[in-house]
């Protein structure tokens, strides 16, 4: 494969990220170990560091099998059905065979009330060529626990 070949186009990104969503929120361990790398990174926390549920969603993981068993685990703990749902996925670097992409989650899951919204996210990572398919190698989660201010008053002058 010549370098020009294994460029990994946006269609192919957003389509393997919508695929780890889907999968996780069924419940397809085995379709998600397939779509990491073996030396995928993952992480996830808040961004406050300061929730009560910070043990349930804090990770900082490495290799295929250490991400599966947390993924694994914290999916059987958690409600169903639960919806990720995947918005505003761009790439923010592109390597050749390596992108990164930046995108926001939207979680939601169903009460008594009906659908409601149970969190939003950052989500950034790198998909890698991995042999004959693009792979996730990295994808960090940041969970929004902050209450929304002007953004002035965040990213002051």
């Amino acid at each position: 494969m010549s370098a020009a070949d294994s460029s990994i186009g946006h269609a192919e990104v957003q389509d393997l990220i919508g695929k780890w969503w889907w999968n996780y929120d069924q419940g397809h361990f085995d379709i998600l170990a397939s779509l990491l790398t073996d030396d995928v990174h993952f992480s996830c926390r808040t961004d406050t560091g300061t929730t009560d549920y910070e043990a349930l969603v804090r990770a900082d993981l490495r290799t295929r099998d250490l991400v599966m068993a947390w993924q694994t685990e914290h999916r059987v703990n958690s409600p169903y059905p639960l919806r990720h749902v995947g918005a505003n996925l761009h790439i923010t670097a592109d390597r050749g065979d390596e992108v990164d992409f930046a995108s926001y989650i939207f979680v939601t899951h169903i009460t008594a009330a009906g659908v409601s919204n149970l969190s939003s996210a950052i989500v950034t990572g790198t998909v890698r060529r991995d042999t004959d398919a693009p792979r996730i190698a990295e994808l960090e989660v940041a969970l929004d626990t902050r209450q929304s201010v002007v953004f002035s008053e965040v990213f002051a002058q």
